[in-house]
């Protein structure tokens, strides 16, 4: 992974609009998870999702590290001290990306009954929530987080993994600096635009 002074960093980032923030490269994409030491310590050991990890519960991946710090309390939350960045390919982030639903109506679903009936057989949850900055204030921007289930999750935790890496000592560090930006270093992130136009317009994502 690459890493990079956040207020160096920031200067990039969109200040407003449904952005995908992330750190990337040209064939693949890091996405973060949080769990407790058990769960964390296996995936990181077989580089895959197993033990006591659940595929009957859906599981949340985030693209925006600021966005996986905000809901872990940088790792201080119980079941999320130990935060996992993983790497997949961006093929079949963007597959995700084209097959999500969104987690509240959208016009663009016709009737509430024609979304909830799409919520319920989908396998790939969409939500765009407020991003963070680093101590946990809201931004204008929209940070988004996919929920994946059924054979989505399957496929994801046992098959698609590229690498898993445990980030928690870089938190634990970096978690010391979030009132003093001018010292703190994140995950290297940019805009990412999905090459699948589908997948563009299924997220209304905004232009940079």
């Amino acid at each position: 992974m690459i890493f990079e002074p956040y207020l160096i960093q920031k200067q990039y980032w969109p200040q407003e609009g449904r952005h995908i923030l992330a750190h990337y490269d040209s064939t693949s994409i890091y996405v973060y998870q949080a769990y407790p030491l058990n769960i964390a310590q296996y995936a990181v050991e077989h580089q895959t999702f197993g033990g006591e990890f659940r595929y009957e519960r859906m599981s949340w991946i985030k693209p925006n590290f600021l966005w996986m710090m905000y809901r872990s309390g940088w790792a201080q939350k119980e079941g999320q001290e130990r935060i996992l960045a993983i790497k997949i390919s961006q093929e079949f982030f963007e597959v995700l990306l084209e097959r999500a639903v969104w987690s509240s109506f959208h016009a663009k679903y016709g009737t509430h009954d024609a979304w909830k009936l799409q919520i319920a057989c989908s396998l790939v949850r969409l939500q765009w929530d407020p991003d963070h900055i680093p101590t946990g204030d809201k931004e204008n921007r929209r940070a988004l987080q996919l929920g994946l289930r059924g054979h989505m999750l399957q496929e994801y935790g046992q098959q698609q993994i590229e690498e898993i890496v445990d980030v928690t000592s870089f938190v634990a560090e970096q978690r010391n600096n979030i009132k003093d930006v001018d010292r703190l270093v994140l995950p290297k992130e940019r805009a990412y635009r999905p090459k699948s136009l589908k997948a563009i317009e299924n997220v209304e994502l905004d232009r940079c």
